[in-house]
């Protein structure tokens, strides 16, 4: 999600701050933080896991085979429906999309090493899932590691997450930058104009700073890429190939992109400055447990048992289920219902007095104060 990230140069709050906490110190008692909840220590709980750990070869291939081998086949299935109606192939397309969620995910665990025990199996249908998703196996790999070392810490925000500034930072910005701070968080730019660029256009390019080799990642990729989108071109027509891979590779994009959102901006979310920040308390409790239907954990791999991942990226998704349900720890987690998850398009700060995500509603007033008070 390194596309919401642009270079923060962030202004000093020093005039506001002292005005800020003082009206707060009013009104509340400063809450505990999360920090100082009794979770099991890192010996304890990678205990439980460990079992867990160990990758599957039958159920990793059989995955491949109804996730990859599906979508391929969807594609033959849409070749051959073209001549019957166009209505049909674009519903079959929304499935494939569908599809090529769970396809990201195998990618996803084949860049943690956790889908085989293989590296090079691990590897080899990595690269291979990230020609069908258009993203870069190793640079993705690398970069999403950062994200993992990093998730809820408010120090070491910008790369592999969500843009989330602080009350503070936004109330200490200018207005321009205030303007597309709020353009990037509108569901329609954040939804569904920002998840086409990531995979269609982002993806395509090394990030600055990357190593040769994860360029050369980079580069290979495009490839891959371009060669199978060439002989689609020749074997569907330009037209009917763009509309198809367009409808697929969006539902995929559109669905991923909400999914890392719920898994990180949800009500009682935990982000804490890096002298306070705890690994454990960022898997549990900065990670969702989105409880999705039956259905939509299928095709999402999953990923919804993300308090899970975090904690352990050597589970695989297959595991991830039976990990949660194997200890009251990880059951004592609040689930993020399907419903509820909508609730979290309201959140777009981080207030770091309060110590939760608020809405632009709620610090517009609070601006009104504070420059009533200057």
């Amino acid at each position: 999600m390194h596309w919401l990230i642009p270079c923060l140069d962030l202004e000093h709050f020093g005039h506001i701050l002292p005005v800020r906490r003082a009206l707060l110190s009013m009104s509340q008692v400063p809450s505990l933080s999360k920090a100082d909840k009794l979770l099991p220590s890192v010996k304890e709980w990678k205990k439980i896991v460990d079992p867990h750990t160990k990758p599957s070869t039958p159920r990793a291939t059989w995955q491949v085979v109804n996730s990859i081998g599906s979508y391929i086949a969807l594609w033959v299935a849409m070749y051959f429906t073209l001549a019957i109606s166009y209505w049909l192939t674009f519903t079959i397309a929304l499935l494939a999309g569908a599809i090529l969620v769970r396809v990201f995910i195998i990618f996803h665990d084949c860049g943690h090493g956790s889908f085989y025990k293989s590296r090079r199996a691990n590897n080899i249908i990595g690269f291979i899932s990230g020609i069908f998703t258009f993203t870069p196996y190793s640079h993705w790999k690398w970069e999403h590691s950062i994200h993992h070392s990093a998730s809820g810490d408010l120090d070491r925000r910008g790369t592999g997450d969500v843009w989330t500034m602080t009350v503070d930072e936004y109330l200490g910005s200018s207005l321009g930058k205030r303007f597309i701070y709020r353009s990037m968080r509108n569901p329609f730019i954040l939804f569904i104009f920002a998840p086409l660029y990531l995979f269609i256009i982002r993806e395509r390019f090394a990030t600055p700073g990357a190593k040769p080799r994860f360029r050369r990642s980079v580069w290979a990729m495009n490839l891959a890429i371009g060669l199978l989108a060439g002989a689609l071109i020749l074997i569907f027509g330009w037209l009917p190939y763009l509309l198809i891979q367009l409808t697929t590779i969006g539902v995929a994009a559109v669905s991923g992109v909400w999914l890392f959102y719920v898994q990180h901006q949800f009500e009682g979310v935990y982000w804490e400055r890096e002298d306070d920040w705890n690994f454990t308390n960022a898997a549990l409790e900065g990670s969702s447990f989105y409880k999705l239907p039956k259905v939509l954990q299928w095709f999402s791999g999953n990923i919804g048992f993300h308090h899970i991942h975090h904690l352990s990226s050597r589970i695989p998704n297959y595991n991830l289920e039976a990990c949660h349900n194997s200890h009251e720890i990880f059951q004592n987690v609040e689930p993020l219902t399907f419903i509820k998850g909508f609730k979290c398009l309201t959140f777009r700060l981080w207030d770091e007095e309060e110590r939760e995500l608020v809405s632009f509603k709620r610090v517009k007033g609070r601006a009104r104060i504070l420059s009533a008070a200057a």
